[in-house]
């Protein structure tokens, strides 16, 4: 039986961007099953066709990409990641919407290649955190009042290691990284961030990253380049 085709809905106000992402996407085998002009459209596109990725950007008209993307996590569409897309590599917006369940974003620039590969990541259930301006876009807003939507969680639950293994994460370690540094197999880091990520309710490694910030478990400059 053949593997059904990644489905994608594209939510930006400006139609060229949305017919340049189509083409890119379509070209690696990637069924954009709706486009939506604003935010509104967005919710409506997914809720009929639940697709596997919404690539969303955040300021159109009517609703934005931010209510845009809480309304659709918090409507239990299961299985669908949000992409958040930006012309500014370090606005408040994207810290709110990474808050939100958002599996990561790209500025607007993206090559054709990385727009691609980033669907298919989030798309696996992995997310968007290997380029350092998502480091950086945490750090500068992990802290201030007007962007603290994230739940506050107690850290108790998870063991030493389990903490040592969110700690690194949130610097923006991949597993594979965070094996050769603990010392441990592919495997045994991939069941701890699982482990971790049930046991704070955690969606995604975004939001553990956003929640180590939030928390004070790991301080805005603690990561590195």
């Amino acid at each position: 039986m053949s593997q059904q085709p990644l489905r994608a809905v594209i939510a930006d106000d400006q139609a060229l961007v949305r017919t340049g992402f189509r083409m890119i996407l379509a070209a690696d085998g990637i069924d954009v099953v709706a486009e939506a002009a604003n935010g509104a459209e967005a919710i409506s596109a997914v809720r009929r066709t639940r697709p596997d990725v919404v690539l969303m950007d955040i300021r159109m008209p009517q609703m934005d990409g931010l209510e845009a993307t809480r309304q659709i996590l918090g409507d239990g569409a299961a299985g669908t990641r949000i992409l958040i897309l930006t012309t500014y590599d370090l606005d408040h917006y994207v810290y709110a919407a990474l808050t939100a369940g958002a599996s990561g974003f790209l500025l607007k620039d993206v090559s054709p290649e990385h727009l691609v590969a980033s669907v298919r990541l989030v798309q696996s259930g992995d997310a968007l955190l290997a380029p350092t301006i998502t480091r950086r876009l945490i750090e500068r807003f992990a802290h201030r009042d007007e962007v603290r939507s994230a739940v506050h969680r107690d850290l108790s639950g998870l063991t030493p290691r389990e903490l040592e293994v969110l700690r690194l994460l949130a610097t923006g370690l991949s597993n594979a990284e965070l094996a050769e540094r603990l010392t441990l197999s592919a495997t045994t880091v991939k069941t701890h961030v699982a482990r971790i990520l049930s046991k704070l309710g955690l969606r995604d490694r975004v939001q553990a990253v956003v929640l180590a910030y939030e928390t004070g478990l790991i301080s805005p400059g603690a990561a590195t380049s």
